[in-house]
């Protein structure tokens, strides 16, 4: 077997500590051709459809792939910016707060980096950058705070399959659920209140999250019930009592029964029922992205309106908020601990003293670097 990365290895060099933080993905381009090809990489993943292969293969290639890139395509161009899509702009701006958040701490020699479970950069070229910069002690960060097997399993299967390749692996700590993490939570209720402070409260806040075929939570899917306590911790933190919130679960696709109640025909009921005013916000997206800004902001914009209602506020994901990059920043130091470099006893100087001493010995022991 030929593994990948680098094969030499050098006893001046010491380990580092690494955190990759990853999201679901995104298209190059708002083109057909270009939705082609990330549709054909997400939705052959057999996490996302868990269906026979054989029969999926056959649906994808000759139905779903010849009419949905063009569809999707038009979906895209309406959320798309001079920057590419809203999801690539917002991690790429969360990565660069980030790294300004260790650094500010003193931990600038930890390596941070993003990569995207499809698309570009890929999980595998990302985990490769890291073993060229030496990284031996490393925390991958699913920006999913809700575990499902579609979403946070699947980038640890990406994972798993890239050390599969690799001759020397780090030590790794993957961060698979944070759906309760105090500064989360607080991240959410802060954004909820400044936009609050900003605009009239509406009579209802809606916490739509993205919905899985029922058939997963059946099976043992966790993702269904975190979900509903995100939103119950939200909810207290804004102190709000039973009437004043509701969840749902959007983005169901198919003929087969998804997670409810619906985010599309609960705002429809809602606005024959006389509610006027809706509040959305999405806990389980840690960015702005298609499913956010078209689907909640433009397309159940229209029906809850087309319904009856009168106003609609669509209250924008966490993104580089401050409190949320201080959240993804505490969640990857509370699992470094141990580690010598983010350890009080961290001394760069002594650290090359110590790799000296060690290249020394290895020569003596007839090691070639």
């Amino acid at each position: 077997m030929k593994y990948l990365g680098k094969s030499d290895y050098n006893h001046a060099s010491s380990g580092k500590v690494g955190v990759l933080i990853t999201n679901l993905g995104t298209p190059e381009a708002a083109t057909p051709s270009a939705l082609r090809k990330y549709l054909r990489e997400f939705l052959w993943d057999p996490r996302v459809v868990e269906f026979p292969r054989l029969l999926w293969w056959l649906v994808l290639n000759l139905v779903i792939l010849r009419i949905r890139p063009r569809r999707s395509a038009e979906t895209y161009a309406k959320i798309w910016t001079q920057e590419g899509s809203p999801l690539m702009m917002h991690i790429k701006s969360q990565l660069t707060a980030l790294k300004q958040k260790f650094a500010a701490n003193n931990l600038q020699h930890i390596e941070v980096d993003f990569a995207m479970r499809y698309g570009s950069p890929s999980i595998e070229s990302a985990l490769l950058k890291m073993q060229d910069k030496n990284v031996t002690q490393l925390v991958v960060l699913p920006l999913y705070p809700q575990y499902s097997g579609s979403t946070t399993g699947s980038t640890f299967d990406a994972v798993a399959n890239t050390f599969s390749k690799l001759r020397w692996m780090p030590e790794l700590r993957f961060v698979n659920q944070y759906l309760d993490d105090e500064k989360y939570i607080g991240a959410c209720a802060s954004q909820i209140k400044q936009y609050w402070s900003a605009h009239e409260q509406s009579q209802i806040l809606l916490f739509s999250f993205h919905g899985l075929p029922k058939r997963y939570l059946l099976a043992g899917d966790p993702y269904h019930c975190q979900c509903y306590k995100t939103a119950r911790l939200i909810a207290e933190k804004l102190q709000l009592n039973k009437d004043q919130w509701k969840l749902t679960f959007q983005s169901r696709f198919g003929r087969e029964e998804w997670l409810q109640p619906y985010t599309d025909k609960t705002l429809e009921a809602m606005a024959k029922e006389s509610i006027k005013s809706v509040d959305v916000f999405c806990p389980g997206f840690s960015a702005d992205c298609v499913e956010t800004l078209e689907e909640i902001d433009m397309l159940n914009r229209e029906i809850f309106l087309d319904a009856g209602g009168e106003k609609f506020q669509y209250i924008p994901a966490l993104n580089n908020n401050d409190e949320h990059i201080d959240a993804i920043y505490q969640l990857a130091i509370n699992h470094m601990q141990g580690w010598n470099a983010v350890s009080s006893e961290f001394d760069a100087k002594n650290n090359d003293q110590e790799k000296a001493v060690s290249q020394q010995r290895a020569k003596e022991a007839g090691a070639v670097q």
